[in-house]
């Protein structure tokens, strides 16, 4: 029976267009499955993990074809409903798949190859003619058969060493060769116990008389691994090998000792990294209240006509009750369920609530987990078709941010994108710059899967969307245990400055609230959407201000490294002595920000205890809960912090909450800074007053009868909608118009002027008045790359496929003229 040639059709985590095709060498013709992790050359030497899309029997037109070197996988790690997922980001985000699959892929599953340098074996020893950096390599190399690109750069100590193992290649001394280097690595823990012979009981009584006599520290040790076994009860329990020692501080040598004798011995595991969790509630004891309950009904007849319900409930109504009881009905059906958070710092008190109910049930993926965890997780969610029987995956319940979209589900029940309004569901950078809620929306659909939209302050596109039909609309507007909305009071901090009642950044009627509180045993929360200390440092006398020498911004103080800060690159500078411009030692700090706040609060306030919840106090990866247990447990009694502190955290004694800048916010250049404005206050103001008693909001601001600030007083959702809606009407701008932003990038700001100028010209040609631009960005240098945007405004009623095909098109035509090549166009679908 003749052999069949069969070609696959690879996807490679590169930003380059299409798939790859491959000849399947014969003996891999009956293990290749689509989904599957093979291992490929691209290039002349390079080494990549690639999953194979399709297998089939049609030649590429090319002559030349490249084998597929090895199969990763026995069963696919992608499946089929992934692909066309991200087929469709791809499409619609104006992405290549291969940046799609960058971002989908935990990057342990993404092997690529390492290069290593060998002796060439028509090296005849010659070490005269090298210094002595290549001597050093080369006598390396004679006694160790390869070394990596690292271990050269630290036999020479020094960081650049390209340029020296090019003199070694031409001299003739070594080679370079591409090594695949595997990241994941399983936990292998060592456990201990009795052979085979002392499992039984009398030779196990034989042994403790002998050790009685001789070795009483062994015996020790074999009583406790006794007890901690449970030997001699039917449940019998495995014991680890550091667990084993350190329950009698005994050493390595006295194991090894029974172990020599052969008592005990010992094997290895694999385990898991991920925490486990035990259920201790039922979800049927949760008594839904009056509104509660008809929310709930609400939504399954919702689900009925729908399959996307926006559920728009004020804050601390009870949303989450309502979700744990449709999360329990579709785990009940054998489905997966998605539970889709803005931050990872929620991720800390949900799991808190969802474990005491689901158990095993549940677990968390985020990028603070390392990338071996993240693994162990995708690997868990998997579930692989076996014998045409489906196993049951270990996780049905996943929480978790954005990222956790593209994890291996096939059949999922339900998706809830809880605070869907929030921006952090948009990726900025690198590509795909996909919108977390919209794309969850589409892979529901592709599971037939329903999707809850959950906000007390939704997106103006979501409202719009449910108030035109597209969604159906739930409402929950009264807050649970009849707790009364909080009040909301403003300051105006011109008449504060006037009558110079200011202390620092806070006003006297805001001190005395805090005050209040704080002898009474409250907890204050106050927000400050600036992080650093001071927002930049200017010289009074010239009005010089410290620049990022990479960006177009000015640096931000940071009091705790004592240094200067770029947000954008990083890039930090020292505190100069003197300015620069005049020589004047008259430097003074404007702006505050949340380590101003905290420092600032513990003069003021010095017997109270104060934490700050930034992204410069939350980097490692229990960081969150750490500081979120703390104020749950009244270890602190004033949170300080930026964005984070405002999303749906739920603390019972707060009575206190602090908007201290309200005027950034409103006035921030942007189509949407009113409704992120009333946003962000709304939500801040709903983590007050939650227990027993009617909570404090104090919004500070130079203009206190602002209409953002009056809808915030009157929690009047509807009002804002309406004026809202009515200017972007005017505008055309989102939901009734969609927007496609170019960014254009090169470090020759004239190259790129005329670059950006030839662009909007060329685009005007075909796409006329819905091209706006070029302009320059508010930061219009980063990381010494300048910018210039162009956005275009599409109306609904067109074919957006045919535009963005014509978009690339024309891209394509631009990247022709030979000067324009090395300018990056990147392409934002619905920038946010």
């Amino acid at each position: 029976m003749p052999r069949i040639t069969l070609f696959a059709d690879v996807l490679l985590p590169l930003p380059v267009s299409g798939l790859f095709t491959y000849r399947v060498p014969y003996d891999m013709n009956d293990s290749i499955i689509v989904g599957q992790r093979v291992v490929v050359q691209f290039g002349k030497k390079k080494i990549y993990t690639a999953i194979v899309t399709k297998i089939h029997q049609n030649p590429p037109a090319n002559n030349y074809v490249k084998y597929i070197s090895s199969i990763l996988d026995i069963q696919p790690l992608v499946n089929h409903i992934q692909l066309k997922f991200w087929d469709w980001i791809s499409e619609y985000y104006m992405c290549t798949k291969g940046e799609v699959m960058n971002v989908a892929l935990p990057s342990a599953l993404k092997l690529a190859s390492e290069s290593k340098i060998v002796l060439n074996p028509d090296f005849n020893d010659n070490f005269d003619l090298l210094n002595e950096k290549e001597y050093l390599i080369a006598e390396a190399l004679s006694i160790q058969k390869t070394l990596t690109i690292t271990e050269v750069a630290e036999i020479v100590d020094q960081k650049k060493i390209i340029h020296l193992i090019k003199t070694l290649i031409e001299k003739g001394v070594v080679l370079v060769e591409e090594e695949l280097k595997e990241r994941y690595k399983p936990k292998i823990e060592t456990y201990v116990r009795l052979t085979e012979k002392y499992n039984d009981e009398d030779n196990l009584k034989e042994a403790f008389k002998i050790l009685e006599k001789k070795a009483y520290k062994q015996l020790e040790l074999l009583m406790s691994y006794i007890t901690l076994s449970n030997n001699f009860s039917n449940k019998l329990l495995e014991v680890k090998r550091p667990q084993l020692l350190k329950s009698i501080n005994a050493s390595s040598a006295q194991l090894n000792s029974l172990i020599k004798k052969g008592i005990l011995e010992t094997y290895e595991k694999i385990s898991s990294r991920l925490e486990q969790y035990n259920a201790s509630l039922k979800v049927e004891n949760i008594q839904l209240n009056e509104f509660q309950s008809k929310a709930y009904q609400e939504i399954k007849k919702a689900f009925q006509e729908k399959d996307v319900v926006l559920f728009h409930g004020v804050t601390s109504s009870g949303k989450t009750e309502i979700y744990i009881k449709l999360i329990k009905e579709t785990i009940d059906q054998g489905k997966q369920v998605l539970y889709l958070l803005p931050e990872i710092a929620l991720t800390t008190q949900i799991i808190n609530r969802l474990k005491k109910y689901f158990g095993e049930n549940i677990n968390v993926y985020h990028s603070k987990y390392n990338e071996n965890e993240r693994v162990e997780i995708w690997n868990k969610v998997l579930k692989r078709s076996i014998n045409n029987e489906l196993q049951k995956s270990d996780f049905q319940i996943i929480l978790g941010p954005r990222s956790s979209l593209f994890l291996p589900f096939n059949n999922l029940g339900l998706i809830i994108v809880d605070e869907e309004h929030d921006s952090s569901y948009k990726q900025y950078d690198p590509a795909p710059r996909y919108n977390a809620r919209d794309s969850a929306i589409y892979l529901a659909s592709m599971h037939k899967a329903k999707t809850i939209l959950g906000s007390a302050t939704p997106s103006i596109e979501s409202y719009f969307n449910a108030k035109s039909g597209k969604y159906a609309l739930v409402e929950l507007n009264k807050r649970y245990g009849g707790i009364q909305m909080p009040e909301i009071l403003v300051v105006d901090l011109k008449k504060e400055s006037r009558q110079k009642t200011m202390k620092s950044h806070f006003s006297s009627f805001l001190l005395k609230h805090i005050e209040e509180a704080l002898k009474n045993n409250e907890q204050v929360i106050l927000f400050q959407n600036r992080r650093g200390f001071s927002l930049r440092l200017e010289c009074d006398i010239c009005n010089y201000m410290p620049e990022c020498k990479n960006c177009d911004v000015t640096l931000i103080y940071h009091k705790h490294i004592n240094q200067l800060r770029c947000h954008y690159c990083g890039y930090s500078t020292r505190i100069p002595e003197r300015c620069p411009a005049c020589g004047s030692t008259n430097i003074i700090m404007k702006g505050f920000g949340t380590e101003k706040v905290e420092e600032e609060l513990a003069i003021l306030l010095p017997e109270a205890r104060i934490s700050r919840m930034d992204l410069d106090t939350t980097r490692s990866k229990n960081a969150y809960q750490k500081i979120i247990n703390d104020f749950e447990e009244k270890r602190i009694d004033i949170l300080v912090g930026t964005q984070m502190v405002t999303k749906g955290l739920d603390f019972d004694n707060v009575s206190i909450v602090g908007v201290l800048n309200a005027d950034n916010m409103i006035n921030f250049p942007d189509f949407r800074s009113f409704e992120r404005s009333f946003q962000l206050m709304a939500q801040v103001s709903g983590r007050a007053g939650r227990k027993n008693k009617r909570g404090k909001v104090i919004i500070q601001a130079f203009n206190p009868y602002h209409s953002v600030i009056r809808y915030v007083i009157d929690n009047d959702y509807s009002s804002m909608f309406q004026t809202q809606i009515a200017e972007r009407k005017n505008f055309k701008y989102p939901p009734f118009y969609r927007l496609i932003q170019l960014k254009l990038k090169h470090k020759d700001y004239k190259l790129l002027n005329n670059a950006a100028g030839d662009l909007a010209k060329q685009l005007r040609g075909k796409f006329g008045n819905r091209i706006l631009g070029p302009e320059y960005p508010i930061v219009s240098r980063i990381k010494n790359q300048y910018l210039k945007h162009i956005l275009i405004k599409l109306e609904r009623n067109i074919s957006l496929s045919s535009m963005k095909l014509e978009l690339k098109k024309q891209i394509d035509i631009f990247y022709t003229e030979q000067n324009y090549k090395s300018v990056r166009v990147l392409i934002d679908v619905d920038p946010l």
